[in-house]
C-alpha cells in the first residue's frame, strides 16, 4: 500500500499518513489544523513485512484503509 507521510511543522514528532499526494480531503479540518503547516516527507509502500521505526505497519494500513489517513503522534515522555 502506498502512503505519503508528512511532518507536523509547529508539533515535533507529529507526522500524517495518507494515500494520495496532498490530498487531505480525508483528514478533518480540525485535526489539520492541530498539525499547522505541513511538510512532505517521504513516499513509502507499506506491506506487512514492512517494519517502521514507531508504528505497527498493519496498523497504519488498516487506519489508511478506513479512514484514508494515520497520525503518528509524539513518542510518550516517560516519568520517573
Amino acid at each position: 500500500m502506498q502512503c505519503f507521510i508528512y511532518k507536523s511543522l509547529k508539533k515535533e514528532y507529529l507526522y500524517l499518513y495518507i494515500t494520495s499526494k496532498d490530498d487531505f480531503s480525508n483528514v478533518p479540518e480540525s485535526l489539520l489544523n492541530t498539525f499547522g503547516k505541513l511538510d512532505f516527507v517521504m513516499a513509502l509502500t507499506l506491506t506487512t513485512e514492512r517494519k517502521l521505526a514507531r508504528e505497527d505497519a498493519q496498523k497504519v494500513m488498516d487506519h489508511l484503509k478506513v479512514q484514508g489517513f494515520f497520525v503518528q503522534l509524539p513518542p510518550q515522555k516517560e516519568t520517573a
